[in-house]
């Protein structure tokens, strides 16, 4: 069986290649063309959509959103030079902090 993580690292090379797709046949390909500014406002519509699924209890619409936010989330990192490897260098840094001390330290 697949992990979780490995099918995350194969999507993200995915997302690298996609960079050199034709936009006409990849929507990834148009995302990128358009820019990580565009890309973050379909992150923004992700996230709402998330939001929304948990207001409205929908258990499926929960897991359907959160997959297009994280595969939207992914290519917004991919557009601007970022692997997941770098995110979880950053989870690990905050590993045993308390929240509200990793948070105050953001804020100095």
């Amino acid at each position: 069986m697949t992990s979780a993580l490995d099918m995350l690292l194969r999507l993200e090379e995915t997302l690298e290649e996609r960079k050199s797709a034709d936009p006409d046949t990849s929507y990834v390909a148009k995302l990128y063309k358009k820019g990580p500014c565009k890309i973050a406002q379909k992150v923004g519509e992700e996230a709402v959509e998330t939001a929304m699924a948990v207001a409205m209890d929908d258990d499926i619409g929960i897991i359907n959103e959160s997959a297009d936010l994280m595969f939207h989330l992914m290519v917004l990192l991919k557009s601007r030079g970022y692997k997941l490897q770098d995110v979880a260098l950053e989870l690990a840094r905050r590993e045993g902090l308390s929240g509200l001390e990793e948070k105050a330290s953001r804020e100095g």
